[in-house]
C-alpha cells in the first residue's frame, strides 16, 4: 500500500515536470490537394529536433512517407534540420509556429530560352545546391555558372496576371511528368561525366547517356508583334533594378521568400564559360545561344546596325537547319584539337602565378610596326593623324614617321588594365580601336584608326592580350586573331564577288523576327529580308551547333558582354554613380554621361571584405589603391557575391573532373553579418 507521503511526492514529482513542459504548435503540410492539420504538442527545451518529429509522426497516424519532411520556423524564417539540436538550443519556445513540411517542392522556373518548366527541386539546401540540382535535372554541365532571378515586379501585369493564368498553365512543361513517363529521368547519379586526367577531356559522350532532349532543340523566332510588346528600353538603372534580384547562393530557397510554384528565372549569371564541348554540351550551348539571342533581340546589351544584321542573319541560318528535317547528330561534332586544349591548359596553369613570364623568357617576343592613325578627343587637334606605330611588349610607342622610330617616341601608351572597345564598320571600310588607358583621375581616350581587316585583327588582338598583361608570345595570340577576322567576315554584308544578289522570295520567315523592333522600324521588310540574305551568304555553310557557337563568341565580342550595373555612393563621393562588374573588372561610371570614369581589374586585387554593419564594400588594389562604396539598388550582398564568385571561377581547370570546392565558394561569396 502507498503511505500519504508517497502520493503527495509522485503528485509533486508529475506537477514539477508539467511545469517544465509547454505545448508546441506544429502544421503539418500535406500533399496537394488535402488540407493541412495543425497539432499541440507538449514538449521541454532539452527534446531533440528530431525527437519532436518522431513525436509529431506518431501523433499524425497517417501512413505515409515522412523521411523527406522537416520543420520550418516561420518567424525566424528558417530550417531546423539540424536534428541533435535541441530546441533550446535554436531557440524554440512556446511562442513559436512551426510547420513540418516536404523539403522537395515544385518550382517553375523559365529558362533561358523563355520556356517555362515545373522541377521539384529542394527548398532547405543553399541555392549553389538548388542550381547544382537543377542543372543535373537538365543535362547542364559547369552548373556554378548559373543562378536563379527574381522576375522584375512589372506593375502593368499585374491585373491582367489572373486572367492569363489558365492558360500559362498549359504552357508550362512538367519535368517530373516527362521523367516518370519515360520511366526516368534526363538525370542519374551513376552517369557523371568523367574526364581524362592528362588532356582534361570527357571520357564518354553526354550524347549516349539521353537520347533525345527537348531542351537542344532552339525555339522558333516569336513573331514581330508579340516581340514589341515584350521590347522595352532599359537604361542602365533599369538594369540595376533587375540585377538586384539575384538570389543569394548561400542561404535557401524558403529562407528567401520563395514558395512553392513560385516562378523564378533560371540564367547564365557569370559570363565566363568554361570548357564550352559541343559533344557533352548541347543543352548548354542552345540555352547559352537562348540568352544571348534574347539579349539581343530585347536590347538588354547594345549592338550596331551592323552587328544587329549579323545576329540575325545568324539566327536565319539556325532557324532554318532546326526546322529541316535532317536529325542532329552531335557524334559528328569534330573533337576539340588536343595540342590547342593542352596549350590553353598550361597557359591558364602559368597565368596568374609568379612563374607566368616563363613563356616569354623563352620566347622572342614579336612586335608590330606600321603607318596608323591616331586621334585624341581631349587634345586641339580634332581629326586623325598618320603616325609609325611600334607595339612591343604590352606598350604602344608613336613617332613622326618611320625614320624616326631608334629616337623618343612622341608618347608611350601603356595598355595594361585598360579597356578596348571595337570601333569598326566593315561596310564603311571603318576598322578603328578605341582604348580607355587608365591615369590617376580617370580614363583617358585615344582612337587608332586601321587600314584595313587584316591589319585591325592584329593590332587588336595585342590590345587585348596587352590590357591582360600579356604579349603577343602567348599561344592565344593567334587564336585571337583568327576570331576577330572571323566576326569582321560575319559582319560583312556585301555578297562575295561573283554571287548573284539574294532571291528575296526565298526567304520563307518574316525578317523582322530576327532584329529589334527599334530596328526594325527603320526598314520595310523587304529591305531587311534583302540585307539579312547578304550577311547569310557568309554563314551559309556552317553546322547547327557551329552556327550557335559563333553567335556565343559573337555576343562576348561585343563591348558591353557580361557587364551588370549597380547603383552605389563611394566613400567620400557626394553622388550616386553606376558600378559595373564584368569577368575581369570592375568600371566605375558616371551617371550623368553614361562614360567609364576608371576600371580595376580583379587580378590587380589584393583583398575585398563587406563592412556589414554600415552595408559597406572595401577593396584593396596593387600601388596602394583603395576604394570603397555602399550598394543603393541591391543589397552589398549581391554584389559581394558577385566579385568573390568570379574569383572562384578563376580557379577552375579541366583536371578537376567537375568536383568542385563548394566550401571555397562559401568562402569567396558568403561571408558573415
Amino acid at each position: 500500500m502507498w503511505a500519504p507521503g508517497d502520493v503527495r511526492d509522485l503528485a509533486s514529482e508529475a506537477m514539477a515536470a508539467t511545469e517544465n513542459t509547454w505545448e508546441l504548435s506544429v502544421q503539418v503540410d500535406q500533399q496537394e490537394g488535402e488540407e493541412t492539420m495543425k497539432f499541440k504538442i507538449r514538449v521541454k527545451g532539452d527534446l531533440h529536433v528530431g525527437g519532436l518529429m518522431l513525436k509529431l509522426v506518431e501523433k499524425i497516424k497517417a501512413p505515409q512517407n515522412w523521411s523527406d519532411h522537416a520543420l520550418w520556423w516561420e518567424q525566424k524564417n528558417c530550417w531546423l534540420l539540424k536534428n541533435h539540436w535541441t530546441l533550446d538550443k535554436y531557440g524554440v519556445q512556446a511562442d513559436a509556429d512551426l510547420r513540418f513540411t516536404p523539403q522537395h517542392k515544385p518550382l517553375c522556373l523559365q529558362l533561358p530560352n523563355m520556356k517555362t518548366i515545373r522541377l521539384t527541386i529542394t527548398f532547405s539546401s543553399v541555392v549553389f545546391k538548388a542550381v547544382e540540382e537543377i542543372c543535373k535535372a537538365l543535362n547542364i554541365r559547369r552548373s556554378e555558372e548559373l543562378s536563379l532571378l527574381k522576375p522584375p515586379d512589372d506593375p502593368k501585369k499585374k491585373k491582367k496576371k489572373d486572367k492569363g493564368k489558365g492558360q500559362a498553365e498549359d504552357d508550362i512543361i512538367d519535368m517530373d511528368t516527362i521523367s516518370s513517363v519515360a520511366g526516368n529521368s534526363l538525370y542519374s547519379k551513376t552517369m557523371t561525366a568523367t574526364y581524362d586526367p592528362e588532356n582534361g577531356t570527357p571520357a564518354s559522350a553526354t550524347s549516349l547517356w539521353f537520347g533525345d532532349n527537348p531542351l537542344t532543340a532552339s525555339q522558333p523566332n516569336i513573331p514581330a508583334e508579340e516581340l514589341a510588346k515584350m521590347y522595352q528600353p532599359l537604361s542602365m538603372e533599369d538594369k540595376a533594378v533587375i540585377n538586384a534580384g539575384w538570389l543569394d547562393s548561400s542561404s535557401s530557397l524558403m529562407e528567401q521568400g520563395v514558395q512553392e510554384n513560385d516562378k523564378l528565372l533560371l540564367r547564365f549569371k557569370y559570363h565566363c564559360f568554361f570548357d564550352l564541348n559541343p559533344k557533352y554540351d548541347a543543352v548548354r550551348i542552345t540555352q547559352l545561344y537562348e540568352q544571348a539571342r534574347w539579349a539581343i533581340l530585347l536590347e538588354e546589351i547594345e549592338c550596331t546596325e551592323e552587328e544587329m544584321l549579323m545576329f540575325a542573319s545568324l539566327q536565319y541560318h539556325i532557324c532554318k537547319l532546326t526546322m529541316s528535317t535532317k536529325p542532329v547528330d552531335l557524334s559528328d561534332e569534330p573533337e576539340i584539337d588536343e595540342v590547342e586544349a593542352a596549350l590553353s591548359h598550361l597557359e591558364t596553369t602559368l597565368e596568374g602565378r609568379s612563374t607566368d613570364r616563363i613563356l616569354e623568357d623563352i620566347t622572342d617576343i614579336p612586335k608590330l610596326e606600321d603607318t596608323l592613325k591616331l586621334y585624341r578627343p581631349k587634345r586641339l587637334l580634332r581629326t586623325f593623324k598618320e603616325y609609325w606605330f611600334v607595339f612591343r611588349d604590352t606598350s604602344i610607342s608613336y613617332y613622326k614617321n618611320k625614320e624616326s622610330a631608334n629616337g623618343e617616341p612622341i608618347e608611350q601608351l601603356h595598355l595594361r588594365g585598360c579597356e578596348v572597345v571595337p570601333d569598326v564598320n566593315v561596310t564603311e571600310k571603318k576598322f578603328g580601336i578605341k582604348l580607355l588607358l587608365p591615369v590617376a583621375d580617370g580614363m583617358n581616350e585615344v582612337y587608332i584608326r586601321c587600314d584595313n581587316e587584316t591589319q585591325y585583327s592584329k593590332w587588336k588582338a595585342a590590345c587585348i592580350l596587352a590590357s591582360k598583361g600579356k604579349t603577343m608570345a602567348y599561344s592565344s595570340y593567334n587564336t585571337e586573331v583568327k576570331n576577330i577576322q572571323s566576326f569582321l567576315q560575319m559582319k560583312s554584308l556585301a555578297p562575295p564577288p561573283g554571287q548573284a544578289a539574294p532571291d528575296v522570295e526565298s526567304m520563307e520567315m518574316n525578317a523582322e523576327c530576327f532584329v529589334s523592333p527599334r530596328y526594325a522600324k527603320r526598314y520595310k521588310n523587304k529591305q531587311l529580308s534583302t540585307r539579312i540574305l547578304e550577311a547569310h551568304h557568309n554563314i551559309s555553310q556552317l553546322t547547327l551547333m557551329e552556327a550557335k557557337l559563333r553567335f556565343i563568341q559573337a555576343w562576348q565580342s561585343l563591348p558591353e558582354f557580361g557587364i551588370k550595373y549597380y547603383i552605389v555612393r563611394f566613400k567620400g563621393c557626394k553622388k550616386d554613380e553606376i558600378l559595373g562588374i564584368s569577368y575581369n573588372r570592375l568600371i566605375r561610371i558616371d551617371m550623368s554621361t553614361r562614360l567609364p570614369v576608371t576600371t580595376w581589374r580583379f587580378s590587380n586585387m589584393k583583398q575585398w571584405n563587406v563592412n556589414w554593419e554600415i552595408r559597406q564594400v572595401a577593396i584593396e588594389f596593387d600601388q596602394n589603391v583603395s576604394v570603397a562604396f555602399s550598394c543603393l539598388s541591391c543589397d552589398c550582398r549581391v554584389v559581394h557575391e558577385y566579385i568573390g564568385g568570379y574569383i572562384f571561377l578563376s580557379t577552375r581547370s579541366k583536371d578537376q573532373n567537375e568536383t568542385l570546392d563548394e566550401e571555397l565558394f562559401r568562402k569567396l561569396t558568403g561571408g558573415q553579418e
